[in-house]
């Protein structure tokens, strides 16, 4: 009976030091994207945020789409929206165990290039035209508004 007994703790400390040296060796998701343009050195807004001169790198937690906005003296503002999708094993079926279980790291490393066009500048008949257009569309009277409860119900 004390045979059993002590067979039982040295049991129980066995399973609990190896849950608890599972859990530090747990697995781990590394994700990471690089954006690089042609020619480098573009200021990188993503979402709103400068993230630096190209070629940057930035780690990120979610997928999804991004805005991605190019900013270079001599060239062309450029904006992109960025897909980026999950890989099969970061899914909503997968997550847990790719970010809890998995006894080593997973990397999602991605890199996307660009090509900034060079600037060129507008002929100035052009930006005459332009502003005409502009002046017009301001001097011309607004739609009127609907008016009326069945209006605002989306009926004419």
């Amino acid at each position: 009976m004390v045979r059993s007994l002590e067979v039982r703790r040295r049991s129980a400390a066995i399973l609990g030091l190896t849950t608890v040296l599972l859990g530090l060796n747990s697995g781990c998701v590394v994700r990471r994207y690089t954006l690089r343009t042609e020619p480098p050195g573009a200021l990188a807004i993503v979402n709103g945020e400068e993230i630096g001169p190209t070629p940057v790198s930035r780690s990120y937690t979610y997928y999804g789409d991004r805005e991605v906005t190019f900013l270079k003296d001599g060239f062309e503002t450029k904006t992109v929206i960025q897909p980026m999708a999950a890989p099969w094993w970061d899914n909503i079926v997968t997550e847990f165990f790719s970010e809890n279980i998995v006894p080593f790291t997973l990397r999602d490393e991605r890199e996307f290039k660009y090509d900034l066009q060079q600037a060129t500048v507008p002929r100035a008949n052009d930006l005459y035209n332009r502003a005409e257009e502009l002046r017009a569309e301001a001097k011309a009277p607004p739609k009127p508004r609907r008016q009326g409860f069945f209006a605002w119900l989306g009926f004419e």
